[in-house]
Order: structure tokens, then C-alpha cells, then sequence
């Protein structure tokens, strides 16, 4: 089991909600490509809905961890694609109000958020990337 301590050093913000640092010493790290809004059968879920695309998004990141035996407490780092500007306050507003449920004691993985201008389909609004430590 990977020995994994998530923190914001001193003389840096205390950003919410994620932080700046996760330290990982690990054997096995798992990289989960980026999950769309799309369910098992490979239809879009949320079509025109960011929080429901936000759910959907990670449901699949947690059916991919529970695939290695990990669970939220593995993660180590987030990378979030936006292709519209005005999803990020909702965005940030999903995790404030979804991460104290995934991530106890509130160790929230570092998190990077980046606004594009397309993914792979005009009806994603939303792509999240994961790196997990076993």
C-alpha cells in the first residue's frame, strides 16, 4: 500500500479544494486516461448538463480505480479539462461541495484545471485525467 501524504507547505496558499503537494512512495501508480461523460454503454451523459457531466466524469475515474482494488484515497493528482469558461466557478463549486465526501479529513489531491478550446466531442464540457498510487 502506497504511503501518501497530500499538503500544502508552509510559505504557499491553502487553495480549496485541492492542495499543492502529494507525496507519493509507491511501488505501482496507475494512470487513468482522461473520462468523458459517458456511461457503460457508451452514451453521453449530461447532454447540455455540467453538474451531471460532473458526476458522470467521476463515476467512471471511481469504477476505473475500484478495477485496481484503490479507491479515492489513492489519488495523487488530477488534470481537468474545461471547454467552456463558465463552467469554472460551477466547477469548483461541484468539488467544495463533492471532495469532502471522496476525501477524508480533507486531503484533497492536487488538482490542475485547464480551459481548452475542444475535446473530443462538441457535447463533452468536461475531461478529467487521474494518476493514482497503489
Amino acid at each position: 500500500m502506497a504511503e501518501i501524504k497530500i499538503f500544502n507547505p508552509d510559505g504557499m496558499s491553502k487553495p480549496a479544494p485541492y492542495s499543492h503537494v502529494a507525496y507519493a512512495k509507491t511501488q505501482e501508480l496507475v494512470f487513468i486516461a482522461g473520462q468523458t461523460p459517458i456511461d457503460a454503454t457508451g452514451a453521453i451523459v449530461g447532454k447540455g448538463d455540467f453538474e451531471a457531466q460532473c458526476a458522470q466524469v467521476f463515476a467512471n475515474i471511481h469504477t476505473a480505480l475500484r478495477s485496481v482494488n484503490a479507491d479515492w484515497k489513492n489519488v495523487v493528482q488530477f488534470t481537468s479539462y474545461l471547454v467552456r469558461p463558465q463552467d469554472a466557478a460551477a466547477y469548483r463549486t461541484w468539488r467544495a461541495k463533492t471532495y469532502p465526501k471522496m476525501f477524508a479529513g480533507g486531503a484533497n489531491p492536487p488538482h490542475t484545471l485547464l480551459i481548452i478550446s475542444r475535446l473530443a466531442d462538441e457535447a463533452y464540457w468536461l475531461e478529467v485525467q487521474t494518476v493514482a498510487a497503489l
